[in-house]
């Protein structure tokens, strides 16, 4: 069952940027999208956003409908996807609380199935039920981020329309902190000469062989870049995915994205030159979204 109104962002949407909308991905790397406002690298790219919103979370119940500065935060999302150029943005959830609040404030909602494994399974169903064609590209954007700059949801979809021969295309940042290298709940990746991912992993990779037989600090040159968990996919391809079978290093490294790895397809890798604002997992990150927000507000408030 789909449920749908047009798309149209709330008026304040421009107001609330989180990240500055003229975020700079780096320039002197080719695998990194450069940003311009309704294009992309020049190129006129069309996708589809669709924004998974799960009302069940074990740390945050109904954490899509809590507010922030007076609106529920799947629709401060949405009105970030908004400014992205996406041709259409949808919010695929189990939830009808959440579809009715979606389409008061002027968004698309998709009602999908409760007994979905994983956002890409639930964004698998929207592709069905709107029947798009095999080459549509879909930006995965997770609703619970509502500071997610528009230039990256852009960026990935660039990558993916730039290089055919990926079924996939993510973000990365280049991390130098080695706390944040060691920590197993950052995930990092590393790319073949072609920017693409050869891997992904909560270990430090590279592997730094001598430092850790030695009991040694890290390198200070230690190429590590942490994975951004921004996706974007071909409608194809998510149409496949639900018959890929489950891989070992998946279920060992608990990363879904290993399985699309290990069954062949490629994944394109954006190096962003900074990571993009934190999502909301707690009440912390919830009171440090709504500060941002009530700034950004009063900031715009006070120029007026």
């Amino acid at each position: 069952m789909t449920t749908s109104h047009l798309t149209n962002p709330a008026k304040d949407a421009g107001q609330v940027i989180g990240y500055s909308h003229s975020t700079k991905l780096s320039k002197d790397d080719s695998q990194v999208a450069g940003y311009d406002k309704g294009r992309l690298g020049g190129v006129e790219v069309a996708f589809h956003v669709v924004i998974p919103a799960r009302h069940a979370s074990t740390r945050l119940p109904g954490k899509p409908l809590l507010l922030i500065s007076g609106k529920p935060m799947v629709v401060r999302v949405a009105e970030q996807a908004a400014q992205s150029g996406a041709q259409q943005i949808w919010i695929a959830t189990d939830h009808h609380a959440i579809a009715n609040v979606v389409h008061e404030h002027g968004f698309k909602a998709c009602l999908t199935k409760d007994s979905h494994a994983s956002g890409t399974d639930r964004i698998a169903e929207v592709v069905e039920q709107c029947d798009w064609p095999d080459d549509t590209i879909v930006v995965n954007v997770q609703g619970d981020e509502p500071l997610i700059p528009p230039a990256l949801i852009r960026a990935v979809a660039e990558h993916l329309h730039t290089h055919p021969e990926c079924a996939i295309a993510t973000a990365c940042h280049v991390i130098h902190d080695e706390a944040a290298m060691r920590n197993p709940n950052i995930v990092k990746t590393v790319l073949d000469k072609n920017g693409n991912a050869l891997y992904f992993s909560r270990a430090t990779i590279p592997y730094p062989r001598d430092a850790f037989a030695q009991q040694q600090p890290l390198p200070a040159n230690l190429p590590v870049l942490r994975h951004i968990g921004i996706y974007a996919y071909r409608a194809g391809f998510l149409r496949a995915y639900g018959q890929l079978a489950p891989a070992a290093i998946e279920h060992f490294e608990a990363l879904e994205q290993l399985r699309a790895l290990y069954h062949g397809y490629k994944i394109g890798v954006v190096i962003a030159e900074q990571a993009p604002p934190c999502g909301v997992d707690t009440e912390q990150d919830l009171h440090a979204a709504r500060q941002i927000f009530e700034a950004q507000i009063k900031s715009e408030v006070s120029k007026k």
